[in-house]
């Protein structure tokens, strides 16, 4: 198991969201964007008790500290009638795959764990059943942003690394400009998370902070 820390509080996330964003702009060059407000749309991934309960051995120590800044962006795509989805990932033998093989441990359907949290509501908002990292595979994401006319993609949740970085990659290939904004997003460490940031600033997704994608929202 990868060593965890606690490195995203609730009273320090903004500040160290920063460090890594100034970080960032010194060693990237700065993209300049835009929101627009009728073609964008909003996934949280696997905010579930899995990795939220802190009996659970996937306990994200950081997601607390992520909840409110994703339900600011919840509560601004509700304000603009726009597409919110929430991935809810489980599996099983049969469709596992290499998610079995690597962790040795699956994540069955309808238990506890695979719940999303009770802090998000459910209401007004489309749920995805996945099975890998990748939000896009083997599910009907795509088609559903298609059929929305979406073309900006925000992805928030955990883990940084892993679902939320594979999902990110997938759609920029598929012709989606996405965003994953630093404090709306939590893994098991500080390393973890800057390398993601890091990589994807690069060729992905702009350094964002969650406060500056809200504002392009109300200009």
């Amino acid at each position: 198991m990868s060593r965890k820390e606690e490195y995203f509080l609730p009273e320090t996330i903004l500040g160290e969201s920063k460090k890594i964003k100034n970080l960032l702009e010194k060693n990237v060059r700065k993209k300049v964007f835009n929101i627009n407000r009728k073609n964008i749309a909003l996934l949280v991934c696997d905010m579930q008790n899995y990795f939220l309960d802190p009996n659970s051995h996937a306990f994200i120590p950081s997601a607390n500290a992520i909840i409110p800044n994703i339900h600011l962006l919840i509560e601004v795509f509700q304000k603009y009638k726009l597409p919110i989805i929430l991935s809810k990932h489980h599996n099983n033998i049969d469709n596992a795959a290499m998610m079995d093989k690597w962790w040795k441990v699956i994540l069955p359907e309808n238990s506890f764990e695979s719940e999303i949290i009770k802090d998000f509501k459910t209401k007004d908002t489309i749920i995805i059943e996945k099975q890998q990292y990748n939000a896009f595979y083997s599910t009907n994401l795509e088609e559903i942003l298609h059929s929305k006319n979406v073309q900006q993609f925000v992805v928030c949740g955990v883990m940084t690394n892993l679902c939320c970085e594979t999902t990110v990659r997938s759609a920029f290939c598929r012709g989606f400009e996405v965003f994953l904004p630093i404090d709306a997003t939590a893994t098991y460490n500080y390393s973890f998370h800057l390398a993601t940031i890091q990589n994807l600033a690069f060729g992905f997704s702009p350094a964002i902070l969650t406060n500056e994608l809200i504002e392009k929202f109300e200009k």
